[in-house]
């Protein structure tokens, strides 16, 4: 269906504070721009509160002093809950508070703890004595110069504030999305409201606390009976929120959940709900907890889209269900033309990011687990950092834990394959002393691991990793390309496979799919291996000064991978810096005090007149033959 819009996306940043993996950027990691005057301005979707004191000025002009200590007095109890519900106070001005929350849940909560303290501060104050706050949340786009908030969205959300009466809390349809899940709260539908210097109107709701039970399955105060945790990572896509007040846009919504559903269910470690049973809780404001309880999942997916004319806008939140915390949350706009390909991509993107998310959270409940209650899943979630880290010590503790997980079940085929991908590290980066032997228990491991589980996309990349190694490319790359199309979500499938385009000569497809894995899982801990594959891949088409760009790149994201100095020296070397080279093969050896380049040539798996000019390039900088 063609709509006659160019389809283009723009990604903001997570909205939690929640530790996701390695090399993560916080809540507030932010896309950082220069002005003139180099004041550093940043960029990030963030939940605002803005507040201030209904009547003020006719209060003041009754009672300067009485007014003004009522006001630092409410101001104390306004300032200490902001702090203790996560907030940032970004800027006051008179009776009025503006600040920013991680997450949409902590800045409803906030106000509304604010104003039963308020309430309860002004019991023995009569009535026309009283401060009272009206109090607006927004969840958009902000923009922070030095410690002030800026943009569209503190204006919305100052906007939702002077709508609001006295006492009251005033919400945004965005922001509804974000909640109406996870807060058991009633809310009073107060329509489309024009807002100024805002072009379209901006739905609000007004917040009323309720003590009666979320809608859902159960019926009346019965529970239900609650489902038991699988053993492995467990996860619902609830129905997304049709924002655009258009019924015939259900559609849309619903696809969009149908897409990420299969996508999520072709990663064979995730216990996926189908489609048919989430579902049914279509248009229910529901508790996370009770779909917890009620499907026996983890986490829960949950969003909405709005679609005005030619633009479209996604947003999507991870929860741990079983807490009520917020894991994740990414917004998506975007120009549809066709609007199919545009869910194509926005899934895509949403899998990518809710697949380390998930990976980050399990390792770090197994991390919290006592070692004396670990099973071979805890013991392999355990051992995924580093592995991931692609570090020699690290390497040397996961297949510890990984050995430790098959004693207790030697059919596991992820601790399998994970081990299998710790043997083959060590025979590519130099840190054993045996690499042929490493090279085959590698590839010895990944096929015991496919005979377990043959149709596992990550069984599949890891198989075809090991083929890579041992130089069997036509078999890699049957394995690798069966893994990306039962899992065209997998950075780490695409990531494998650009590697074996650099080895078969075709760095440009290779780069294709580097930069193909970044956009799957942006914030992945592998991310830098990915800048290092592109930059081999510049290397083979002698374009050096790229090369040295991605992999000066890569050593900013991992400074401990002294391994990459195998191919940023001699790049140096063909792009006319020697003094560079030189002391790139000086941290070479500070890593790897034994290295020659006899040695390099044997663990890499370059080939032909690329290998003759990596040796070539290292015996240029220094390194003993």
């Amino acid at each position: 269906m063609k709509l006659g819009c160019e389809v283009t996306i723009s990604r903001q940043r997570r909205l939690d504070t929640t530790p996701g993996p390695p090399q993560n950027p916080a809540w507030n990691g932010t896309e950082r721009l220069m002005g003139p005057q180099e004041h550093k301005i940043e960029r990030r979707l963030a939940a605002i509160l803005a507040a201030d004191v209904a009547g003020y000025s006719r209060m003041m002009s009754q009672d300067e002093v009485g007014t003004l200590r009522s006001l630092t007095a409410h101001r104390a109890i306004m300032d200490r809950l902001i702090a203790e519900d996560g907030g940032r106070i970004a800027n006051t001005a008179g009776d009025s508070v503006l600040a920013e929350f991680p997450s949409a849940v902590d800045a409803v909560q906030c106000a509304l703890d604010v104003q039963e303290a308020l309430a309860q501060a002004n019991q023995d104050t009569p009535e026309e004595c009283r401060l009272q706050f009206r109090i607006g949340v927004h969840v958009g786009d902000v923009i922070i110069r030095g410690a002030d908030l800026l943009g569209d969205g503190v204006n919305i959300a100052a906007r939702l504030e002077s709508l609001a009466e006295p006492g009251g809390v005033y919400i945004s349809a965005a922001t509804l999305a974000y909640v109406r899940r996870v807060r058991n709260l009633d809310f009073d539908d107060l329509g489309p409201q024009e807002i100024k210097n805002i072009d379209e109107p901006v739905h609000v709701y007004r917040v009323r606390a309720s003590a009666s039970p979320p809608l859902g399955s159960v019926q009346g105060t019965e529970r239900a009976k609650s489902l038991p945790l699988p053993d492995k990572p467990s996860i619902a896509v609830l129905p997304f929120t049709n924002m655009s007040g258009d019924p015939e846009q259900d559609y849309l919504a619903d696809g969009v959940v149908e897409e990420i559903t299969a996508a999520l269910s072709r990663i064979r470690s995730f216990f996926v709900i189908a489609r048919n049973s989430t579902f049914t809780y279509k248009g229910k404001a529901v508790d996370v907890r009770q779909v917890s309880r009620e499907l026996g999942v983890r986490y829960v997916l949950e969003g909405s889209v709005r679609k005005s004319g030619c633009r479209i806008r996604i947003v999507a939140q991870l929860i741990d269900a079983t807490t009520g915390t917020h894991m994740w949350a990414e917004q998506y706009d975007g120009s549809v033309e066709d609007v199919f390909d545009l869910q194509d991509q926005i899934t895509a993107s949403v899998v990518g990011a809710v697949q380390p998310s998930i990976r980050a959270a399990e390792i770090e409940r197994a991390r919290r687990k006592r070692p004396d209650s670990l099973d071979a899943y805890d013991l392999v979630m355990r051992a995924l950092p580093d592995v991931w880290s692609l570090n020699r010590d690290a390497n040397v503790r996961a297949m510890g834990l990984l050995e430790q997980a098959l004693k207790l079940d030697p059919t596991y085929p992820l601790a399998l394959s994970l081990l299998a991908w710790c043997r083959g590290q060590r025979a590519v980066y130099n840190w054993s002393t045996t690499i042929e032997a490493d090279k085959r228990e590698a590839l010895r491991l990944a096929e015991t691991a496919s005979t377990l589980i043959a149709d596992d996309p990550f069984v599949l990349t890891v198989l075809g990793a090991a083929l890579t190694i041992t130089r069997e490319f036509t078999a890699a790359a049957k394995m690798l390309d069966a893994a990306t199309r039962l899992d065209p979500n997998s950075s780490w499938a695409w990531n494998r496979s650009g590697y074996l385009r650099n080895y078969l000569g075709d760095p440009e497809t290779a780069i294709q799919h580097f930069e193909r894995a970044i956009r799957l899982s942006p914030f992945d801990p592998m991310v830098f291996n990915s800048e290092f594959g592109i930059g081999s891949a510049h290397f083979i088409a002698q374009r050096y000064e790229r090369a040295i760009e991605f992999f000066e790149k890569g050593l900013i994201s991992n400074p401990t991978a002294t391994w990459i100095h195998r191919n940023l020296a001699p790049a140096y070397v063909f792009a006319g810096q020697p003094a560079k080279a030189e002391a790139s093969v000086r941290k070479l050896r500070e890593g790897y005090p034994d290295l020659t380049v006899g040695a390099a040539r044997t663990a890499m798996v370059f080939q032909g007149e690329v290998l003759d000019r990596i040796c070539e390039g290292l015996c240029h900088a220094g390194l003993p033959e």
